[in-house]
């Protein structure tokens, strides 16, 4: 998992029209990176690669998360955040080749695309729609993805498929009510640099992607 979120709490005064602006770029720009990730893990899918790759390319993901924070106001932003969302999606690629070996894989892998896109519009629907502030969750998402990354290390060395099965619960449920969050502060002004709320709605969705996926694999198995 990887995880990048900034709880700030004050929010600058923005219009309609630059709201709407950051929406706009946040959306199409997280379009591009999703159907640029969704490439880049079929060519590794391809590769026959080993299970370890993606700590690899999650690892040096996370060294370019520190990058794209300070160059996020610099023309070369973008082609970071590319970078950034093709490791990522080239060290999903084990893991889907692994799931699509499955007897029923291609379905379990469509079933998590399918649901995430559902979670995902449906709270963005919402969000936009209400215009509600959720910036009061800061602090429980904070501390809850603290407890889910101490949990999953420590299930490392346990290998408890109970503890995996509630470590991906939780992870759902955190990332949902991270997309309400992110969402939120865009629509009110609480984030204005479109390059960091695409990282974000991006992690958003590719965790809620990967623990859906582990959950109704080890439903299936």
């Amino acid at each position: 998992m990887a995880f990048n979120h900034s709880y700030q709490t004050a929010k600058p005064v923005m219009s309609t029209l630059e709201t709407n602006k950051v929406l706009k770029n946040t959306y199409f720009l997280l379009a591009m990176t999703l159907a640029f990730s969704a490439v880049t893990a079929a060519i590794s899918m391809t590769m026959a690669l080993p299970r370890f790759t993606g700590l690899i390319c999650s690892l040096v993901a996370f060294g370019l998360l520190f990058v794209i924070q300070k160059k996020a106001n610099s023309s070369s932003a973008i082609g970071l955040v590319f970078l950034f969302t093709g490791l990522m999606g080239f060290g999903l690629g084990p893991m889907l080749a692994h799931y699509a070996s499955m007897p029923n894989g291609a379905m379990l892998i469509t079933q998590a695309l399918g649901s995430t896109a559902l979670v995902f519009f449906g709270l963005s629907a919402y969000a936009l729609t209400t215009k509600k502030d959720f910036s009061f969750m800061g602090g429980f998402l904070m501390v809850g993805l603290v407890v889910v990354i101490i949990s999953s290390l420590v299930n490392l060395f346990i290998g408890s498929s109970v503890a995996f099965m509630a470590i991906n619960a939780a992870v759902v449920l955190l990332m949902s009510g991270l997309i309400l969050f992110d969402t939120s502060r865009i629509v009110n002004g609480g984030e204005t640099n479109y390059v960091l709320a695409t990282v974000s709605l991006y992690l958003n969705i590719y965790n809620l992607f990967t623990a859906l996926l582990h959950l109704f694999g080890a439903s299936d198995d």
